[in-house]
């Protein structure tokens, strides 16, 4: 049987509000919306697609990309939403790894050199066709294909079925008391898995409604959830966004006591900065998850006691996710005591696209992801996360990989070696600092390097500090020691 809560939902409650497009004004009821996914299907067929083609999408949040997304699962085809952000290099290089059959897009897709189906004419069309006929599905089938770039340095895509992403919503509706009188305000990009994953999936499953902004602003988004029309029950976000609307000149956070609450994720979230909403009378619940396990692990309660008394943990695991924490030759450990993070679930993604070895690496025997993070369970089943075993760090909300801008500037001339840690930095959490070496003879420049990554990655990926060295740390094996360099 087909696990399409859009339809059930439309059964139960057909003219009950699913989804309002905050930039076009449209609206759709839950009728309208099975209707128009299948709309959305009729036109993917009609331009060839089959099942397991990838439907690329390069283009700012709208409802549309929700309807793209079910459309494509219903034809048991996989959608691709790309990063916008991305250089067009980087976007080339996901684009032939993925090979999708159909390119769709905004004005990004000729500002990266691209030619595809325009989102606006895609549109148009679905809403002159007929709608397929309803049909079954297989939702063990990879549905999405979210890119993460991997430690190595190649971008790696998490392949998540429509069990893996419901199992999010069952599971993260039941930590944030999302139900059916819930409005989520939508402005974390789509191409992340707490876009299109966590602020769409358990709203629509229990029969909610989403508002999709095209993006985040400070300003207009506190506008927005103080609005009483609007209603906004639930609002996800980055630490750094948090941080922009406390720091914003129009807030006011008597107005923002409605709030079920605010959901942090994606970057560790300060205690201090989690008390300045609290004290305040607004639940701020810090969170855990990755884009493999679609991306909810665990959540904090609402409650602001409960928060204050465990300030700093990432929250409690639901039943449906099972975590084990485990030492270095992978036996677990006792509560309280700290290792590395492993995580199952009906929610974890049956591993990377097109990457056999990096799967195995990741996922044991019993399909235990290995996040390469460490943490420790306490007594009452808080789950913190206290480091991360990986060079990985977080700047603004996006994964930085170090070896991902080490390996850009393989080919510069004259550099003999380069290494990149995240080093804390006030606005954007952190950013990376590039450390590199020249070739005998060569003479290296700040400002050169820094030029030549601006061709070759994402604005967010440029280091912001650079420091030039006779030579690299190592240890007596000849390793790279970087625990030197952020000394």
């Amino acid at each position: 049987m087909s696990v399409d809560y859009i339809a059930l939902q439309a059964g139960l409650q057909p003219n009950r509000l699913a989804a309002r497009d905050l930039t076009s004004g449209q609206a759709w009821t839950y009728r309208q919306f099975d209707e128009d996914a299948w709309r959305y299907a009729a036109v993917l067929r009609a331009r060839g697609v089959k099942a397991g083609d990838r439907v690329a999408l390069l283009a700012k949040n709208r409802v549309a990309q929700v309807l793209l997304h079910l459309a494509c699962a219903r034809l048991e085809a996989i959608f691709l939403p790309l990063n916008w952000r991305l250089s067009a290099a980087e976007l080339g290089v996901l684009i032939a790894d993925a090979e999708p059959a159909l390119l769709i897009g905004d004005s990004h897709l000729a500002a990266a050199g691209l030619e595809g189906f325009s989102f606006d004419e895609f549109e148009a069309a679905a809403a002159a066709v007929e709608p397929l006929p309803a049909r079954e599905y297989d939702p063990q089938k990879t549905s999405l294909i979210l890119y993460t770039s991997g430690t190595s340095g190649r971008p790696k895509g998490v392949m998540l079925s429509e069990v893996n992403l419901w199992a999010t919503g069952v599971n993260f509706s039941v930590l944030a008391r999302v139900a059916p009188g819930s409005v989520v305000l939508c402005d974390a990009p789509m191409f992340h898995v707490i876009g299109l994953v966590g602020n769409i999936r358990p709203t629509l499953m229990v029969g909610g409604a989403i508002l999709v902004s095209d993006g985040f602003n400070p300003a207009r988004t506190l506008s927005r959830l103080t609005d009483p029309a609007l209603a906004v029950t639930h609002y996800f976000c980055v630490p750094q966004m948090a941080a922009m609307l406390r720091n914003d000149p129009s807030y006011d956070p008597a107005k923002l006591r409605h709030l079920a609450g605010i959901f942090s994720g994606g970057a560790p979230h300060a205690p201090d900065a989690i008390r300045a909403f609290t004290r305040q009378g607004i639940p701020l619940a810090n969170g855990y998850g990755m884009t493999e396990a679609a991306g909810t692990v665990c959540c904090m309660p609402l409650d602001l006691a409960e928060i204050e008394e465990n300030i700093g943990a990432s929250g409690l695991v639901p039943p449906d996710v099972r975590v084990r924490i485990v030492d270095e030759d992978e036996r677990d450990v006792a509560p309280g005591v700290a290792g590395e993070i492993l995580v199952r679930g009906s929610n974890v993604s049956a591993g990377y696209w097109r990457r056999p070895a990096e799967t195995a690496a990741a996922f044991d025997a019993g399909h235990w992801y290995r996040s390469g993070d460490i943490g420790f369970l306490d007594a009452r089943g808080y789950l913190s996360v206290i480091d991360r075993k990986k060079d990985m760090f977080i700047s603004g909300g996006e994964n930085v990989y170090p070896a991902e801008i080490e390996a850009a500037l393989a080919d510069f001339p004259g550099l003999a070696e380069c290494a990149v840690i995240g080093v804390e930095d006030a606005r954007w959490g952190e950013v990376g600092h590039l450390f590199a070496a020249a070739l005998p003879g060569a003479q290296l420049s700040a400002a050169a390097l820094v030029e030549f990554l601006e061709t070759r990655l994402a604005r967010y990926k440029i280091p912001k500090h650079v420091t030039l060295m006779a030579g690299l740390p190592r240890n007596g094996a000849g390793k790279l020691v970087k625990a030197e360099l952020r000394c």
